[in-house]
């Protein structure tokens, strides 16, 4: 098998300014946008989104200032970021998930200077999570706003603010600010917008050290984005279904960005409702469904589920709301996605969406066009052989520029490689097999074990779609396997049944000497959505004490 044949697509505009008005001037009646309640189309957004940036120049903001975003993956969103960016300023998309201490830490360490937000979203008061994380804040008094805890940020919106944030700390206040700039003065702000300038900050999602502010460029992004499109088929007129947070990568990039540049529709499930969303995917009819499957595996579990129509999908990899007869029978033999903060998305994939040969089962494919990949031994730092496992490194244009307030040589050798953490090998025909990140593996009895693996073949045998494999300290083996089995509640769980088919998959060393079975609403999550390995260790702990 060959590589990508891909070409960059000629004459695409490079940055976000220039994308939104090119679709808007050749098809303004198309839909940018779709969620179970709201409808945003593309001459709406660039009407909402230079209002908005009329209101940002107003409040002092302009080229490579950072705008902090605070919504959920909905049309305020949207609105806000091509806001920011069309006029030069960098957006900060902040999780939904954060808590106070988190929220003053990304706005501090990202040095935001406007917050846009909305007031609550699940159970989160941001308001009152600012006043905990900001020392001296006190948004019943109008911005600009001098803080120690926070000397960048001058101003906070908040969309629908209540009796405890100032009329003049309201969005519709920075809208009303904005009537009182020139338009000439927004379209020169525009005209100054280049493909090399910084569009967002985006931050890792932290599971295991602080969250890293990833910098992106316009055209750097988009660049890479057209190459993703073209590789999964997402066309003009096309309609992509995707649940990735836009506060992610996944979500601003390979969903929000990419169906900008291939002026697709993007439909979004934001209220997290298993029902909501099967009628959003019926009523809507996506061809494509891309996205995280832990998003939309609680659907399966709807009593409407068996009565869905998913006819309308082609192609993707959400295989809980596509057709029966593009499912797999074995999700093994289905090519994966590789994708990280720092390479914009995806950076390894391939094209075929078919079965693959037993002989490539659990590839994840080849890297995308425009970047560069090695497999290199951490000590030696010399390319492994074919097969022998080292760690990814990657290079090229689609790359991030950096990690903010980090100096290059911190991030990437002199070479222009960066150094990802993940463990991977390569075959002989140029497929690479990621095994988890350098600080999962676990070492035990000597040998090494990757929990992706582990993971892989409890999926098949116990049918859980979220088991979750690390080590615990051993006196005699150093480290032992445990496995934690998500399942509902009332579903069977024979733990000796389960070491048996597991043996048949995994050398004895690799199959768990420990099992936890939790219940899915049992389970605990960093803010950032991921599972706690600290807690499920200590709940692991415990249970083995009480054994």
């Amino acid at each position: 098998m060959t590589g990508f044949h891909v070409a960059p697509t000629p004459d695409l505009p490079r940055t976000i300014g220039g994308l939104l008005r090119r679709w808007a001037d050749e098809a303004g009646d198309a839909e940018l946008l779709v969620t179970e309640d709201a409808r945003l189309g593309v001459a709406e957004a660039d009407r909402r989104s230079a209002e908005l940036a009329r209101g940002l120049l107003a409040a002092g903001a302009g080229h490579g200032s950072h705008v902090g975003l605070l919504f959920p993956s909905d049309v305020e969103f949207v609105v806000a970021f091509l806001a920011a960016v069309r006029i030069g300023a960098v957006a900060v998309p902040i999780s939904t998930f954060s808590t106070a201490d988190e929220l003053g830490w990304l706005l501090t360490h990202a040095d935001v200077e406007i917050l846009l937000t909305v007031r609550e979203y699940r159970a989160h008061d941001y308001p009152a999570s600012l006043a905990r994380a900001l020392p001296g804040l006190d948004l019943r008094e109008p911005p600009p706003f001098f803080l120690a805890a926070a000397p960048t940020l001058r101003r906070v919106h908040v969309l629908e603010p209540g009796a405890d944030v100032h009329p003049d700390g309201s969005m519709q206040a920075l809208r009303e600010a904005g009537r009182a700039i020139d338009p000439e003065l927004l379209a020169a702000a525009e005209a100054g917008v280049r493909p090399a300038d910084r569009m967002a900050i985006v931050h890792t999602s932290g599971s295991t050290s602080a969250p890293k502010g990833v910098v992106h460029t316009h055209g750097g992004l988009i660049g890479h984005l057209d190459i993703l499109d073209q590789i999964r088929g997402l066309r003009p007129g096309d309609r992509l279904f995707s649940n990735s947070p836009f506060f992610w990568i996944g979500g601003l990039g390979y969903s929000l960005i990419g169906s900008l540049v291939a002026r697709s529709t993007l439909i979004v499930a934001v209220s997290g409702d298993p029902r909501r969303t099967l009628d959003l995917i019926e009523r809507e009819r996506p061809r494509l469904v891309n996205g995280f499957a832990q998003t939309v595996a609680r659907v399966v579990d709807d009593p409407t589920y068996p009565q869905r129509d998913f006819s309308s999908v082609e192609a993707g990899n959400l295989y809980a709301v596509m057709p029966e007869k593009l499912r797999p029978a074995d999700t093994g033999l289905r090519h994966n996605l590789l994708g990280m903060t720092e390479t914009g998305s995806v950076c390894l994939t391939w094209p075929d969406e078919s079965d693959l040969p037993e002989s490539l089962r659990g590839s994840f494919g080849k890297p995308v066009p425009g970047l560069e990949a090695r497999v290199v031994d951490p000590e030696t730092l010399l390319d492994c052989p074919t097969g022998v496992v080292g760690e990814l490194w990657f290079r090229g244009p689609a790359l991030m520029e950096g990690y903010y307030g980090r100096e290059r040589h911190e991030v990437f050798t002199p070479d222009g490689w960066y150094r990802t953490g993940d463990l991977c090998s390569v075959d002989e025909q140029g497929f690479h097999y990621f095994k988890g990140r350098r600080g999962d593996m676990i070492k035990t009895g000597g040998a090494n074990v990757s929990p992706r693996e582990v993971e892989a073949a409890l999926r098949d045998v116990t049918g859980s779609a979220q088991p979750i494999v690390f080590g615990m300290d051993d006196a005699q083996r150093g480290q032992i396997v445990v496995a934690v089995v998500v399942l509902p509640q009332e579903a069977p769980f024979d733990e000796s049944a389960v070491r048996a088919s597991l043996r048949e998959k995994l050398s004895a060393y690799k199959v768990p000497r420990r099992f936890v079975r939790i219940p899915e609403e049992e389970l605990p999550l960093l803010s950032s959505g991921k599972p706690d390995l600290r807690r499920l260790a200590g709940l692991t702990q415990a249970e083995e004490e009480c054994a």
